[in-house]
């Protein structure tokens, strides 16, 4: 593995000390160096095997694409009204307020069926997509390697080498 060398993840001649299912047992490996005193510094938890995971959360009707750009607008609309509205006149900022509600309001519902409209038919649910890693490695810089093996060898439920 080349060295890794992005600022604060930087270490040299990294080597691998064991390749976790899950990030728990990853985190209970370095855990288990860290109570050992061992120079945890010098170790990176590596995500690897990429993928991307996409949770489908509901089908999308007109009424929903409105609905959800009429939220989306309004926070947009009442930031700006707020913002707006300190510097306007006295007595007057309610308005402002409202105005930038209600402007946002529409713009929201405008836009989000308008795009909604564009892709038609392609793409009619809303999802939620994250990129997890299916393997965790410890790595461990190349002079600490057989210390942390040996530490790692000694966890309680371990098996023994004879």
């Amino acid at each position: 593995m080349a060295p890794v060398t992005h600022g604060p993840f930087a270490l040299d001649f990294p080597q691998s000390l064991g390749v976790f299912d899950d990030y728990a047992a990853a985190q209970a490996a370095v855990d288990h160096l860290a109570d050992e005193e061992f120079p945890v510094k010098n170790v990176l938890i590596v995500g690897t095997d990429l993928k991307q995971v996409e949770r489908v959360t509901g089908r999308l009707t007109t009424g929903r694409v409105a609905l959800m750009g009429a939220a989306s607008g309004a926070w947009l609309g009442l930031f700006i009204g707020l913002l707006i509205g300190l510097f306007a006149e006295q007595g007057s900022w309610v308005s402002t307020v409202l105005t930038g509600l209600g402007l946002g309001v529409v713009f929201g519902v405008v836009w989000s069926l308008l795009g909604y409209a564009a892709t038609r038919g392609q793409r009619d649910f809303s999802s939620v997509s994250s990129v997890v890693a299916t393997k965790y490695e410890v790595l461990v810089e190349h002079k600490l390697l057989a210390r942390g093996q040996e530490l790692l060898a000694q966890r309680p439920g371990q098996p023994v080498d004879l």
